[in-house]
Parts: C-alpha cells; structure tokens; sequence
C-alpha cells in the first residue's frame, strides 16, 4: 500500500503542541488551544466524570460478562468478519484490527504479530476493558461514547503510555434505543492509518445496522399487532412504545396526552414518535430493564400531562417477538402491576456533567453550569447562551446534550431550547398566549415553552 493510501494521523498529534496542552490539561489547566473538541469534551470526562489516571500504563481486565440480546451477537459475527477481511491492509502498516462490546471489552483482535504483541503491553487483547472510563481517550472507548467515527492519535489519548498509537473507531447503535452494541476498531502503531479505514469503517456500520433496522421493523409490526388486540378490549387511552419509549402507535385519547397523531402506525425506527411525556419514556426503559429478566413483568407508575395538575396512573405491560423485548403497552388509568417507586423510572441514570465545553474560533472554553442561562439548537449544531457570550457547544445535538445536563437543574421546554432553570428571571405570555421564559442576563432573552412542556415548567418552577 502507497503512502498516498493512507489515512493522515489527526493535525498537531505528531508535533509538540497537543502533547503540551495534554500535560497542561491534565494537570488542571482549563485554558487548552489547538486540540480538536471533541478531543477536549472527551478529556473532559476523563479527568472529571472518571478521574482516570493520565499515567495508567495497562488497562484493567474487563467485568463479567452480562447477558447480550440476539441481534447484538448478529452485530458481533458481521464485525467479526468485517475485521478477519481487513487484517490484509493493516498487517503491513503496523496494524491491528478489534471488536468490542458495548462495555468496551475487547471480544478480539487480528492483524500484525509484532504489533499484537506490543499490544498486549497494553492488555489491547481480548477481555480487557476499553471505554473511557478504564482507559481514557481512546478510538474504542472514545467511539462508545460519540455518535459517528472517532480519530485518536498520538498525545490525543488520555493516558501517555498510549501516545505512540493512531486509533479509528465507530460504534455500531441499536436503531432504537441509539445505544452501543459493538465498536470496530483499527490501530497502528506509530504508523498512518490506511486512507480505506475511514470506508471500511463505514462500510461495517451500515451493513450492522441494515440488518437491525430490518429487525426493528418486524419488532414494530409486533407492537403494532399487540396494540390492536389490546384497542378491541379497552376504549381508554392506550399506546404501543418501543424499548426506548418512542411511540409506535397510539389511539385518539392517547394521541391527546402524549402529543403524537392518533391511530398512524410508526413500524420503521426512524419514523417513531417521541412522547410529549418525559416520564413515560422513563417508564418504557424502566420497564426494558426488568421485563428482559422476567417476561411476565407488568408495572405501574403514574405520569404529569399536559391537561391535568395531578398525575395520571398508567399501567406498562411488555411486548414480545420470538421471546424477545421490543417495546411495551401503556394503558392509561389503569394500576395493574407492580409499582414503580419515585425515581425509578430512569433505567439508564447518568452521573450529571459539571462543566460544558464551548467552541470560540479555534479556542475551548470551559463552563461551570452556573455560566449557562440556555442552549439553543440549530441544526445539528447547539449553541450557547452564556455569560462568555454566545458560544457553539462542543457536544452536537440537542437530544445528546439535553441527556448530558439531566439532574443538573436543565430543563427541556422547547424541542430547540434546553434551559438552566436557575437563570429564569421572569415569566411572559407572548402574543398568542404562549409562556415565554425570561433568562437572566444582560440581553434578557426571551425562550418560547411548547404546549406539552407547560405543565412541566409550571411544576419546576412551583407556579
């Protein structure tokens, strides 16, 4: 393979630059220039959510294995043979190629010998615990945690004794729920990438994820099925969610309260409906968790709407297709089940961040939350309202950041704006009678509240 081949190592990893912003960061210095952003939000984490050690030399020995769902071992086989295929173009350049689950744990390796060897140093071999919270920046832990393929490369990587190595990840997602299932991995050692890393790399995902799509479209048709047998039984407000609470289908009186069309099936993943109520999505996930382990699983909580001050009781009742969970029933006023205590409807809790990272020209700004009145998003783009000015969020999404901020004192009141609900000053009735939060701050800026997030506007703000 020709030099003009291959894959350019990630700008500044080769020079001094990031390897000197790598040893300022990492010991406290927030002031970071010339380090690509999502590198920065990723050291970030590293340094505050998971304390993990810069000078960590090996990484730990992977947990115990948990139980995988079918279609992610349908996941492992296809990545499996993506990476046997590709071990030819990385075996001369001083390359490996891996797999690991959705924890981070590395299920195997291929490629060059003496390389695998130098690999194995590091514990890069099967069993061993990639993410980043083990591990620190890395193309397979990094991967887990980003939407997309992640380049890591030289003093890029949190801990120095991984500095010689240029890594290219991606995670393949569950089309439903977006979370990890598997990443690929290619790493080279003190050598370019293969300029056909980033194809095959992309190549891999979308021949994963063909094939969960065509399985979450027969999991729709399921729920689909299951709601009309339930709709014939009960004239009450019923709806079919999937495992991560979007709504498949829904009936006229259930359409009201959760914001979404009346009786219009969603089988395909990408077409799902998200629920104008937070708790049932918490609920639905709740309710994944424990119904995967006990299939006669049936719960009940209660859940705030739009149209009444006091909660409404709504019973969950799981969906299976070939013994496997593809979503749930929700029946509105109904208890049947066992009762979910407050707070638990959250079955995937995340430790809350403490700082955000925003983007001024080519320079990283640190946020303490305080800092942040709104974020405010634009595409795919977010952007910031903050006592630094307005800037671009280094986290993409407002889905991703809205999930990042939960337990922080955010909320979200506007499928484009995330507020600080500390900053709100004043509230005001627009000219058609829509609320409109006043935000603390010099320019007092106005952010619109939807219909469905009124009501829980007025509960955080006790009004």
């Amino acid at each position: 393979m020709t030099d003009g081949q291959r894959l350019a190592t990630p700008p500044g990893t080769g020079n001094g630059s990031v390897l000197d912003a790598w040893e300022r960061f990492q010991q406290g210095d927030d002031h970071i220039r010339g380090v690509r952003p999502e590198v920065v939000v990723s050291w970030l984490r590293c340094r505050e959510k998971y304390k993990v050690d810069p000078h960590l030399t090996e990484a730990p020995a992977a947990p115990a294995a948990g139980e995988h769902a079918l279609e992610h071992g349908v996941v492992f086989t296809e990545m499996g043979g993506v990476a046997a295929s590709a071990t030819r173009e990385v075996e001369g350049l001083n390359g490996i190629v891996t797999v690991t689950d959705c924890t981070g744990r590395v299920l195997a390796v291929w490629g060059d010998p003496a390389t695998r060897l130098r690999a194995d140093e590091a514990n890069l071999k099967p069993w061993h615990c990639w993410s980043e919270c083990a591990a620190g920046t890395n193309g397979m832990g990094t991967a887990l945690e980003t939407h997309g393929p992640v380049l890591v490369g030289g003093a890029e990587h949190w801990c120095e004794a991984f500095h010689n190595w240029v890594c290219a990840g991606v995670a393949v997602r569950d089309v439903v729920t977006r979370e990890p299932i598997a990443v690929l991995n290619v790493s080279c050692w003190r050598t370019a990438l293969p300029r056909s890393t980033a194809g095959w790399l992309a190549n891999a995902v979308m021949r994963a994820q063909s094939i969960l799509k065509r399985r979450a479209r027969d999991s729709g048709a399921e729920l689909v099925a299951a709601f009309t047998q339930a709709k014939g039984q009960s004239s009450s407000p019923l709806a079919a969610v999937d495992t991560a609470g979007k709504v498949v289908i829904a009936n006229d009186p259930a359409s009201v309260l959760m914001g979404v069309p009346a009786s219009t099936p969603a089988v395909d993943p990408t077409v799902r409906w998200n629920s104008g109520l937070p708790d049932i999505i918490g609920a639905a996930r709740y309710a994944s968790v424990h119904a995967a382990h006990n299939p006669a699983w049936v719960g009940s909580t209660q859940v705030f709407t739009h149209l009444a001050d006091d909660p409404t009781p709504v019973s969950i009742r799981p969906v299976f297709l070939s013994g496997h969970l593809v979503g749930s029933l929700i029946a509105f006023g109904s208890s049947d089940g066992e009762r979910l205590a407050p707070g638990e409807g959250a079955a995937h809790p995340r430790m809350p961040v403490r700082r955000l990272v925003g983007v001024r020209d080519d320079r990283m700004v640190l946020l303490r939350l305080p800092e942040v009145s709104f974020a405010e998003s634009d595409g795919n783009d977010v952007w910031l309202a903050t006592d630094e000015g307005r800037l671009r969020a280094a986290t993409p999404g407002l889905d991703k950041l809205d999930a990042e901020l939960a337990g922080s004192g955010f909320l979200r009141v506007h499928r484009r704006y995330v507020v600080n609900v500390d900053r709100i000053r004043e509230i005001e009735r627009g000219p058609r009678g829509e609320m409109l939060l006043v935000m603390e701050g010099r320019q007092r800026e106005a952010v619109p509240v939807s219909r469905r997030n009124s009501a829980a506007v007025r509960r955080a703000l006790g009004i």
